[in-house]
């Protein structure tokens, strides 16, 4: 007994140490962006700092706070974030219950055009060509409107729905609830760990809207974060944070790309969270049938 609580133990302590290295190895990249982002120029030429810097340089916020490029490009991805999270959530869950309820005609057809989507697209060109057509190039709708539903989203949120007791349905059917009634008023709110899991899903992806607004935003005012980070990654910061102050010190490259990539960051993580209870009760009652 005594030999076999000595292994158990053991093994927990080993696989801790797994744990513990495996974490570490997430988190010290995140660490060095952060510390790099806080390096002063000495610092940063000599190398001397390897996990966190001796001193605190804010140079590089300032020097990116001061421009309007960066508000500007904050304020497009928050748009994009907010409006595209309720558009999501709104045809994916009208649509999920939609699909979940066996009493509606049509319901097979929508559950075929749903599994068709996720087997076989149409591509890149023909979608740029609908897009085109439509009017959206050079508009904000273009990164919401053409992804409104995830057709995997919504198979797992009908699977939510249809574990929703059908006496309920009937319930509220005979005090004379309407279909739109038994939706906001009982299925909504019976859905909030179902709908704040996607929230979550839906918002990051919305927030890290990249390859989309690559092909359809031409307008660099319109530029949402993610390609703002891309270019002073790629380009440099000389080129995209042009607004420079006279007398101002210009901050070192990797620093104000650090810096970005941290800003760029920050929200979607601070927003995490809040939404991270909902995450895995969501998802398992999604996906258990009861």
């Amino acid at each position: 007994m005594r030999s076999s609580k000595l292994t158990n133990r053991l093994m927990d302590g080993i696989i801790l140490l797994i744990l513990i290295l495996l974490t570490l190895m997430c988190l010290l990249p995140i660490v060095n962006v952060v510390a790099m982002s806080f390096a002063s120029l000495n610092e940063i030429i000599s190398g001397k700092f390897i996990l966190w810097p001796k001193g605190f340089d804010f140079k590089a916020y300032q020097y990116i706070f001061n421009t309007g490029v960066f508000f500007s490009s904050l304020k497009n991805t928050v748009w994009i974030t907010v409006v595209g999270t309720f558009v999501n959530l709104a045809v994916t869950s009208l649509l999920a219950y939609v699909c979940s309820r066996k009493r509606f005609s049509g319901r097979s057809m929508l559950l075929f055009m749903v599994l068709f989507s996720m087997l076989f697209s149409g591509g890149m060109i023909p979608t740029y060509l609908i897009v085109k057509a439509t009017g959206l190039i050079n508009s904000l709708w273009a990164l919401v409107i053409p992804t409104a539903v995830s057709a995997f989203n919504l198979l797992v949120m009908r699977e939510f729905f249809e574990s929703i007791h059908e006496s309920i349905i009937e319930s509220a059917t005979i005090d004379g609830c309407n279909d739109l009634g038994i939706f906001f008023k009982i299925v909504l709110p019976l859905s909030i760990p179902s709908l704040a899991t996607f929230t979550l899903f839906y918002a990051v992806g919305n927030w890290n809207q990249y390859f989309s607004a690559i092909l359809y935003l031409n307008n660099s005012s319109l530029w949402p974060l993610q390609i703002l980070l891309r270019q002073v990654v790629l380009v440099g910061q000389s080129d995209i944070y042009s607004q420079l102050s006279a007398g101002e010190v210009l901050p070192m490259p990797v620093s104000t790309q650090m810096a970005t990539v941290v800003l760029a960051s920050a929200p979607i993580v601070i927003l995490y969270p809040f939404l991270q209870r909902y995450f895995v009760k969501g998802l398992s009652l999604g996906a258990v049938k009861g």
